[in-house]
């Protein structure tokens, strides 16, 4: 029945706690769940019968023995919480209670004439809501160095209290909060639930403006558990001290991750794992590497270094792998992922000595930005990106253009942020290809027309851009070439799925599209030669795509006899015991010819509906070493970027203190606060999220879209941040985009075949890449 049950992917909707701890299938036309810890399988009664399962309530099923317990609290805490709530609604609905019983909210609002900020654009009068100065008005360092002047103006209106560590942070008043939201609670029975709403949501601000937290906390996966456990645990609830947060509150959360990792030791066993090394470096602070370990199920942060005198040093680089390597367990390691550079290439290369087992992999993303990087650098297409860069450094410097955008586009923002700079250039241009008849529709509108802005001679170069065909052809010729690119950075990239078995397949497939699109092979020859200066077919690569069914029946007899050396080597490399290399390559033939089980319907048909290393795992068990030598490759990631995304300040802090044992601490909160974060991955919405692309955390890739410019100092136009008007994206369905479902079957092109084995040359690596 299992192959029959098809993975229902979770939509944002979805709220309720438990369905993290369980996954959901769809038989037919029935939605089923299964517990992710004990494996049951729920055939009815919603994800309440499931939470009540995990949180272990007696008389309502069968109770989880494998659940770990701080979930099982977390559960038991959601439900009683849901139950004391209503209880009180039932109460305050026969007893209402006196308006005169609730203590009057903190902010009072005045109501501010409306003035000409926009400049010819007609904006509706607001309310300004005024809030008491803490006194504290000493800014955040980057403040004076914001490019963008609404987040200048943004930082300038909220007066936070500078944080210089962590002690400073923890130190803060924490009253502000805690009280509060328990005062609003008491509000339940309030009549208007916006106002109660509004309430709460203010003591969170002061509290969080007061500790300069950043805006993005409000995106923490552990926002939410935090008000909820507030509201469960009733009235009167202590407030944790500055003494209780530094001592055993710090301490009990870094056992509890420790513990995770200790958990994950035994599936590094099973499934093998990859080292990620990634780079923190900052203008003024030290080099910093971070070392985190990924695995299919989880990826853990494991320690940071400061490597400012280790990176000149290729001996010094190659201890410092080989001691995080043995920290691991060189038997669980399958590749160490670093960027691709010459003093990581000289260590990686030292480490594969010393460790045969293991192979150096130069990281797969870092790779694809260097091609993204040379195609922008390319005469024609460098002038459409800073043509579309005078179009959006205008409106998000204006607050009136960018409310005009916004409306014409339905809410929509004309910039998308990416994984680098270059990739941003590429996927906001692409961004604005899509939006182009709405932009050219707001610039012959009369509301564009009737505005001041739009007869000065930044709002006349806008206009003339936007109605300029020629540009709009060049700008879609470098989407096309572009976009398989892109495509690819997406799946090596990938938090929800591992990269090996996908990565050979999605490159093929680019250097296919361009060569398509281009025809004539003095044109895209061109783009391939970038490509292939960069891509460095390695032999997990190859061997992935071998193993995976799904591309595997569909490559002629020709191409596999090709990437079979690839997987010669790995396994040489990856099974030490020479009997059981014996047996795998006997089992090869077994899966070639789709010999047994391979060769039934269930099986062929999983080809393209299971995950690689779950098609194993399933139909593998007669070649049973074959099965495990597969499950090894496939389970693996080709980038060491993943969760490089989470933004640490701390870490810079932690070398920065004298006192060892601070720095031993702020070491475990680092430890404590990265993991925490990597929880979330693959559990993040597929990219439809809105993106604010004036926030501190996306300036590092959108700098040059949204900076301001000459043009928009002379300008008229307000960058007053309190005129923009937030206008609601049109209502859409939640689909999660598989990049790898498209990637199709048929690989013959043999030029493609030969441009890559020229590209590498045996053992995976190329002479010309570091010169």
């Amino acid at each position: 029945m299992d192959s029959d049950l098809e993975p229902v992917a979770l939509t944002p909707q979805k709220q309720d706690s438990a369905w993290k701890h369980c996954e959901v299938y769809k038989y037919g036309d029935r939605v089923q769940m299964r517990c992710l810890y004990c494996r049951k399988m729920f055939k009815g009664g919603g994800i309440t019968r499931v939470k009540e399962h995990l949180a272990g309530k007696k008389g309502q099923g069968t109770i989880c023995d494998q659940v770990p317990e701080e979930v099982r609290l977390f559960l038991q805490q959601c439900i009683d919480g849901t139950v004391r709530r209503q209880r009180k609604r039932r109460k305050s609905s026969a007893e209402p209670l006196p308006i005169a019983y609730f203590p009057p909210c903190e902010v009072e609002t005045q109501v501010v004439a409306p003035s000409d900020v926009n400049n010819g654009f007609k904006s509706p009068s607001s309310d300004v809501v005024a809030g008491q100065s803490t006194g504290r008005t000493k800014q955040r360092t980057y403040r004076s160095r914001k490019s963008n002047a609404f987040e200048r103006n943004d930082l300038a209106n909220v007066e936070v209290g500078g944080v210089s560590n962590m002690s400073d942070l923890i130190d803060r008043d924490m009253d502000n909060l805690i009280p509060v939201a328990i005062s609003s609670v008491k509000n339940i029975v309030h009549p208007s639930s916006k106002d109660r709403e509004k309430t709460v949501h203010m003591a969170m601000g002061r509290f969080l403006f007061d500790i300069g937290a950043d805006f993005d906390t409000a995106n923490s996966v552990n926002f939410q558990p935090f008000i909820d456990a507030i509201v469960s645990g009733g009235f009167g609830v202590s407030v944790p001290t500055h003494e209780d947060l530094r001592g055993w509150i710090l301490k009990s959360c870094v056992e509890e991750v420790k513990k995770e990792i200790d958990e994950c030791k035994s599936l590094w066993k099973r499934t093998g794992c990859s080292v990620l090394v990634q780079e923190l470096n900052s203008n003024e602070g030290p080099m910093i590497l971070k070392f985190l370990v990924y695995c299919p199920e989880k990826v853990v942060f494991l320690k940071s270094v400061d490597a400012s005198e280790i990176l000149d040093s290729e001996d010094k680089l190659y201890e410092l792998l080989k001691e995080v390597v043995e920290e691991i367990g060189d038997t669980n390691v399958v590749q160490v992922i670093t960027k691709c550079e010459d003093h990581y290439a000289a260590a990686g290369k030292k480490l594969m000595d010393v460790y045969p087992s293991l192979y150096w992999v130069p990281c797969a993303a870092h790779c694809i930005d260097k091609m993204l990087e040379e195609f922008g650098k390319m005469d024609w297409i460098r002038e459409i990106i800073e043509q579309a860069r005078t179009v959006t450094r205008i409106i998000y410097n204006h607050s009136g253009v960018l409310n005009l955008v916004r409306k014409f586009t339905y809410g929509n923002d004309i910039v998308q942020p990416a994984f680098t700079s270059s990739a941003t250039n590429f996927t906001t241009m692409r961004r604005i290809a899509d939006l182009k008849p709405h932009l050219q529709a707001m610039v012959t509108s009369s509301e564009w027309n009737d505005c001041s802005y739009s007869k000065e001679a930044g709002g006349l170069a806008m206009t003339e851009t936007i109605n300029d065909e020629n540009f709009w052809k060049a700008l879609t010729l470098a989407n096309h070439i572009t976009a398989p690119i892109l495509r690819v950075l997406r799946i090596v990239c990938s938090e929800r799925k591992p990269a090996m078995g996908y990565v050979y397949a999605a490159v093929y497939r680019a250097k296919e599209a361009i060569k398509t699109h281009l025809v004539h092979r003095e044109d895209y020859i061109v783009y391939w030669k970038i490509i292939d200066r960069w891509w460095l077919q390695q032999p997990l690569h190859a061997a992935g795509f071998y193993l995976n069914p799904k591309f595997f029946y569909s490559i002629d007899e020709e191409m596999r006899s090709e990437i079979h050396l690839a997987v010669v080597d790995c396994i040489e490399k990856l099974v030490p015991d020479v009997n059981i290399q014996d047996v795998v390559i006997k089992d090869i033939n077994s899966y070639k010819n789709a010999v047994g089980i391979f060769g039934r319907n269930l099986a062929i048909r999983a080809r393209d509906t299971m995950l690689p290393a779950e098609w194993w795992s399933t139909y593998g068990e007669s070649c049973l070493n074959l099965s495990r030598f597969a499950i090894r490759i496939l389970s693996q990631t080709c980038s060491s970027s993943i969760g490089s995304g989470r933004n640490l300040t701390l870490i810079s802090q932690i070398y920065e203190t004298k006192n060892s044992i601070e720095r031993q601490r702020l070491s475990d909160l680092v430890f404590v606060q990265y993991n925490m974060r990597l929880r979330r991955l693959g559990n993040e919405s597929s990219g439809d999220e809105i993106v604010d692309p004036l926030s501190h955390s996306n300036m590092e890739v959108l700098e040059d879209w949204v900076s301001r410019n000459q043009v928009c100092i002379e300008g008229n136009g307000s960058s007053d941040w309190k005129s923009l008007e937030f206008i609601k994206r049109a209502e859409e369905v939640a689909v999660v985009i598989d990049e790898t479902e498209d990637l199709g079957s048929g690989f013959d092109d043999a030029e493609i075949f030969k441009g890559e084995k020229e590209a590498s040359y045996e053992g995976g690596y190329s002479e010309n890449l570091f010169t």
